[in-house]
Parts: structure tokens; C-alpha cells; sequence
């Protein structure tokens, strides 16, 4: 028998949502039948555009802004969203950033900087949302983490590789912390995905992952949105918790 959708109506908060992997995952709650909170912090216009888009859809979508660096604004974030969708089933923990920095420039500023955006602000908002996600009936979080948590990242991108291990690491701990409230904590661990988060990455770069990565191209936005969708789903992956999804085409296969 097929199950119904226990997607429909989902309450679903997806951090860092106006462009790339956020925008997709979204766009794929949306299309799913889920309500959809798209958080943003400087891309107003994109976030309003997507927004507008999935509305047109027929989907149910708010938008919500605030810098999940700052502890008062990722409260603000969370409240907002639960008052807007009455409530919240699923957090995605999307937001985050790269920096790049040789451990021979180490400065203690850029170390905050991206440890703040990738790590802390993943514990702030699972506190804030902790409240809402015990009082569901379908209760999930989803990391984003990365290939770099895997492998050590890039040259220059080591901090960053750290910080993604920790959230690797850290969806384990709160897996286990929250199960018994009915609360589901996974990740995913895309691989090197063609986003605007790749901008700054010179081509030489990108052309050498690709030449290890078996599929033979880079992966896409799309090719990660659906599986936010898998994990947020009871009848899909109700029996799965702390683990990590890797998304690479194949380039490390743990």
C-alpha cells in the first residue's frame, strides 16, 4: 500500500534559503506539501522572490530575516517562524559560509567568524526550536555539514573543515540528547556542489574535484534538495537518526 504524504503540512524553518542548497531543499518542502519559513540575512530579494515563486506554486511559504551569528536574532528567527506557521516539525540547520584562510594567516577573528555561522549558531537554534520540535508529532532537524568535515577540506579551507566536522559530530550527540523527546537529528554531507557558495572558488579548483569524482560532473542544488525531504519524513526515514548523508557522486565513499 502506498502511504499517504506525511509531508502535507509539515512545518518546516530552512535557514539560509534564498539561493543554492537552501533554496532547493525550499523549493522541495514546498512542492511536498510542507509550509516552508525561508530564513535569510543580506538576500532579501532573492529569499522574497523564491517566496513569491512557490506561492505562485500554491505553496504555503513565509519569509523570516536575522543573522543566526547573533543569539537574540536566532531566538527572534525561531519565534517568528512558529508564530507565522503555528508551530515547527522540522528545523534545517542550512546556513553557513566557507572562508578561506592557510593555517600560515591564522587569525583568531576569521576562526570566530566561521565557527559562529557553520557551528555555534547550529546549537542556537536547536535550543530555540527545542521547545516546538518537542511538542510535534513528526520532529526533525537536519544539518548541513560537508565533504570537508570527511576529508579535511581544501588548501586554506581547514577551519572550515573543522567546523563541519563538528557538526558532523554534533548531530550524533544531539541524535542520541533528543531521541527520547520523539526528535530525529540527522545531516547531509554534500560534496562539491555548483552554488553560488562556489563563487570564489578559482576554476583550477573545481576542475581538480572533478576529475575525482567518479559520476563524471559536479553535483547541483537539486541533487541534495530531496533528500531534506527523505529525512524529514516519518514513513521515509522514521527509523533514522544520526546519521550522515553523504552527496558527492561518489568522490569519498566512506
Amino acid at each position: 500500500m502506498i502511504p499517504v504524504n506525511d509531508l502535507e503540512g509539515l512545518k518546516v524553518l530552512v535557514t539560509g534559503a534564498s539561493s543554492g542548497i537552501g533554496a532547493a531543499a525550499a523549493r522541495a518542502f514546498s512542492r511536498s506539501g510542507a509550509e516552508v519559513t525561508i530564513h535569510y540575512n543580506a538576500r532579501r530579494a532573492e529569499a522574497e522572490s523564491l517566496a513569491a515563486a512557490l506561492r505562485e506554486e500554491g505553496g504555503t511559504v513565509h519569509v523570516v530575516s536575522g543573522d543566526v551569528t547573533r543569539a537574540d536574532a536566532a531566538e527572534d528567527i525561531v519565534a517568528r517562524a512558529v508564530a507565522m506557521m503555528g508551530g515547527l516539525d522540522c528545523l534545517v540547520n542550512n546556513a553557513g559560509a566557507i572562508g578561506r584562510t592557510p593555517s600560515s594567516d591564522f587569525d583568531e577573528a576569521v576562526y570566530e567568524q566561521v565557527f559562529d555561522l557553520n557551528t555555534r549558531s547550529v546549537l542556537r537554534l536547536v535550543r530555540y526550536a527545542g521547545p516546538a520540535l518537542k511538542a510535534s508529532a513528526r520532529a526533525s532537524i537536519i544539518n548541513l555539514g560537508s565533504i570537508a568535515g570527511r576529508n579535511g577540506g581544501a588548501p586554506g579551507s581547514g577551519i572550515y573543515a573543522a567546523a563541519k566536522a563538528a557538526v558532523h559530530s554534533l548531530t550524533r550527540a544531539l541524535a542520541r540528547e533528543m531521541a527520547p523527546d520523539g526528535i530525529r537529528v540527522n545531516a547531509i554531507s554534500p560534496g562539491v556542489i555548483a552554488t553560488p557558495f562556489h563563487d570564489e572558488t578559482p576554476a583550477s579548483a573545481l576542475n581538480a574535484a572533478l576529475n575525482t569524482i567518479p559520476l563524471g560532473r559536479l553535483g547541483t542544488a537539486d541533487d541534495c534538495a530531496w533528500s531534506f525531504v527523505f529525512l524529514a519524513s516519518p514513513t521515509m526515514s522514521g527509523y533514522i537518526t544520526g546519521q550522515i548523508l553523504d552527496i558527492n557522486g561518489g568522490q569519498l565513499m566512506p
